[in-house]
């Protein structure tokens, strides 16, 4: 049990770093981004090509998160100049780096056993026998780096404008701020960290896969929805922090229900009544809340 709760808590991390870019997106700039699907396979994809060409594990997952930006760059073009809406513009740009995806790869799947990755270096740092125990570590680093950073970025004078693009895209583009540019830029910013978090579980994976990315999208709302159900939507630094322990939380139910017995193959069913609880969670607490007030009244 020990673990299988280390192994959760590790990928869980992980997989916060890519909770944190659709954070970035459905919640900053309010756009539902199907992109992250198509960035989070481009990320392992170009970081798998860069680890096989004997690249440096630190320039390897640079590339990915470049990768990932520009993705978020087409994204927003395709929005913003071409006027396409988001949800469409998404699905166009998902379908299309499957193709870019095989071509950087050349096949399907790449393994990563016995490469000079990330994980593969901090392991030896740090002396563990596995690679995967180097993930809690570089993990909770760089997670507080990511926090720490968006945090500051979203409190200067751009963070606010990228804030209000989502909350009144009309009042502050009144006031003089080009709404277009803030969607491009939050755009790149999220799918840059989804990319670098698809590169990070395909070196905990040992391998990336062109479908590793099917179903990203719900697996990050889920980990923003536990998370705000936890710590709220009202302040930025604990909806952040709430992102990362939602992520962590949705990885620990999910290993302890697939250690209860319940198939691979219904995960994804699973997956889907999880996030559909957790998006009524805050609705039905607001309904218990108000019938508790009546009661008390009365």
């Amino acid at each position: 049990m020990l673990e299988i709760m280390k192994g959760a808590i590790g990928l869980g991390l992980l997989w916060a770093i890519m909770a944190i870019g659709i954070y970035m997106t459905y919640r900053i700039l309010d756009i539902s981004d199907l992109t992250s699907e198509g960035s989070f396979t481009l990320g392992a994809a170009t970081l798998a090509f860069c680890t096989i060409n004997e690249m440096n594990p630190y320039i390897a997952i640079g590339a990915s998160m470049v990768a990932g930006a520009l993705a978020g760059l087409v994204t927003g073009l395709m929005h913003t100049k071409l006027k396409i809406p988001t949800l469409l513009a998404g699905i166009l740009s998902m379908t299309g780096i499957y193709s870019i995806n095989l071509r950087i790869m050349g096949q399907a799947n790449i393994s990563l056993t016995n490469q000079d990755t990330l994980l593969a270096r901090w392991a030896n740092l740090l002396d563990f026998a596995k690679q995967r125990d180097a993930a809690l570590v570089i993990g909770v680093v760089i997670l507080i780096l990511i926090i720490a950073l968006l945090y500051l970025l979203l409190n200067t004078e751009i963070g606010y404008a990228l804030r209000a693009t989502g909350n009144n895209e009309q009042m502050i583009r009144a006031s003089g701020v080009n709404t277009d540019f803030m969607k491009v830029v939050g755009l790149m910013i999220g799918n840059a960290l989804i990319a670098m978090s698809g590169g990070l579980v395909a070196q905990y994976n040992g391998y990336a896969d062109v479908g590793m990315g099917i179903g990203a999208i719900v697996i990050g709302l889920a980990s923003v929805i536990i998370g705000e159900v936890f710590f709220g939507r009202k302040h930025l630094l604990l909806s952040l922090i709430g992102v990362g322990v939602g992520s962590i939380i949705y990885r620990i139910i999910v290993a302890l229900v697939l250690d209860a017995g319940l198939p691979a193959n219904d995960m994804r069913l699973f997956t889907a009544i999880l996030v559909a609880i957790a998006i009524s969670l805050p609705q039905i607490k607001a309904s218990f809340t108000a019938r508790l007030r009546r009661k008390h009244q009365c």
